[in-house]
């Protein structure tokens, strides 16, 4: 059964004493105990294989208990919990934390500070979660909101967490519709601010990065304008060193990475109850983070540094050059794959959804069509070969329905079914995150017709 969410103040009460903690020690060795301070962004749930689960579950205090039977040192942990990337890089210049996960543009902006610094630096040593397309990063609007493309958002307020990966989406689309930066009223806030000013009416949008979007739209505050994939770029969280401490603790670093490791391979393997106690450990609903989390997910998570997010990173650079927030980075410096080599880990599968579908009596093999259905009291999710199929089991019913996902039919980000914009193409039922993402289809095919959700229900 999924565990009740818990409020999230005496999370956060909690989180903050760790940092205070945190803050208040020196990350180097004491006699025969070695400390490691690790900070992460609870709620960034695309970093919960080095943050969120890998706490939960306790895989690093095992990994380091296993190393100091070689070492004979004590292991002692501290975490420490943020909103954003930005204080965990001003930690690990302060020498108070000695490895983070962040996003990918405040990735490249801790080893930029870092080299500019002095001293051996900050290394990149793997990935937590990523997305090809870069899906990760959304805009959402209230639901009543006029606006109907990104291009509308031209003189209005959005609140974004600058120098985020968001904000780089954000300014990166607007540029491809010919809307300069200065033309929209950027509004530089913390996720958690931003989504309560959306919903307070304070701003007319939020750009913001995983799981800030899919909450809004799932809580009814508010509905997706674009979709990070249609600007066809990767995004990736990675996890960050201080390059000292891990010449000095080589074992830590290994033993984190064999954790993440093992946070990785329980995520993809048993994808509903890890959501279930990333949920209970944040306060965010399950369903938000099953929609990104889970398998077909908006993110896949792999450790390894893979060449096509290390190219998407090399060429990020210029742009965050461009925007002022980079000054430069010698980025193969700062990119070190020796610590997961010499981890030795072995490739772990992404989760995938599998099984045969109940209403079309039929396997489910394409992960571009296929969906699923959470139901109320059901430790298990129900597959659906394709979107039809999927139409026709909520038609059916069988109990109340937590969540139906399925993947656009264009950029295959998976998605809330009522929530998406629906098209008609013949016997296809085709769902699109966006209601710019559903008018270019049905401007490229002729014939074709915009359905609302409950039409295409009656349509299955």
């Amino acid at each position: 059964m999924i565990p009740t969410v818990r409020p999230l103040r005496p999370l956060l009460a909690a989180a903050l004493l760790a940092g205070a903690t945190a803050c208040s020690t020196s990350s180097a060795a004491s006699g025969s105990t070695v400390e490691v301070v690790v900070g992460y962004q609870s709620k960034t749930i695309n970093t919960v294989t080095a943050g969120t689960l890998l706490r939960a579950r306790g895989y690093l205090e095992q990994r380091l208990a296993e190393a100091g039977k070689q070492s004979g040192k004590t292991y002692k942990v501290t975490w420490q919990d943020y909103d954003s990337g930005a204080p965990i890089t001003a930690q690990m210049l302060a020498d108070k934390i000695d490895i983070g996960s962040m996003g990918d543009y405040p990735l490249l902006i801790n080893g930029s500070r870092a080299q500019e610094a002095g001293g051996p630096g900050t290394r990149l040593v793997s990935i937590t979660g990523y997305n090809l397309l870069g899906a990760l990063n959304s805009v959402v609007v209230p639901t009543g909101s006029p606006a109907h493309t990104l291009a509308d958002l031209k003189g209005k307020r959005v609140s974004t967490s600058v120098g985020s990966a968001a904000d780089g989406t954000l300014v990166q689309a607007l540029r491809r519709l010919g809307v300069k930066d200065e033309e929209i009223q950027k509004q530089n806030q913390q996720p958690a601010v931003g989504a309560s000013a959306l919903k307070a009416g304070g701003v007319d949008a939020l750009a913001q990065f995983v799981a800030w979007p899919g909450a809004v739209v799932f809580a009814g505050d508010g509905r997706l304008l674009y979709d990070g994939a249609a600007l066809g770029r990767p995004t990736l969280h990675g996890v960050v060193i201080r390059q000292k401490y891990g010449a000095e603790h080589p074992e830590v670093v290994q033993a984190f990475l064999r954790a993440q490791d093992d946070a990785t391979r329980y995520l993809n393997e048993k994808p509903l109850p890890a959501a279930a106690q990333v949920a209970e450990a944040t306060g965010l609903p399950a369903e938000v983070v099953y929609l990104y989390n889970g398998p077909n997910g908006i993110a896949t998570f792999a450790a390894p540094l893979r060449p096509e997010l290390l190219e998407a990173l090399r060429q990020d650079v210029p742009f965050l050059k461009s925007v002022g927030v980079l000054k430069a980075l010698d980025v193969e410096r700062f990119l070190d794959p020796s610590y997961l080599a010499k981890a030795a880990l072995a490739d772990v599968p992404a989760a995938r959804i599998t099984g045969t579908d109940p209403v079309c009596g039929r396997p489910v093999e394409d992960p571009r069509l296929a969906g699923e259905l959470w139901y109320q009291g059901e430790d298990s999710t129900r597959p659906a070969a394709d979107p039809v199929c999927l139409l026709r089991a909520v038609k059916a019913g069988g109990g109340k329905l937590r969540a139906a996902y399925v993947p656009d039919a264009a950029t295959g980000t998976r998605w809330f079914a009522d929530q998406d914009h629906w098209v008609r193409d013949g016997a296809k039922l085709l769902p699109f995150t966006t209601e710019d993402g559903a008018a270019a289809y049905l401007a490229a095919h002729p014939g074709t017709e915009k359905l609302t959700y409950q039409q295409a229900l009656a349509a299955a």
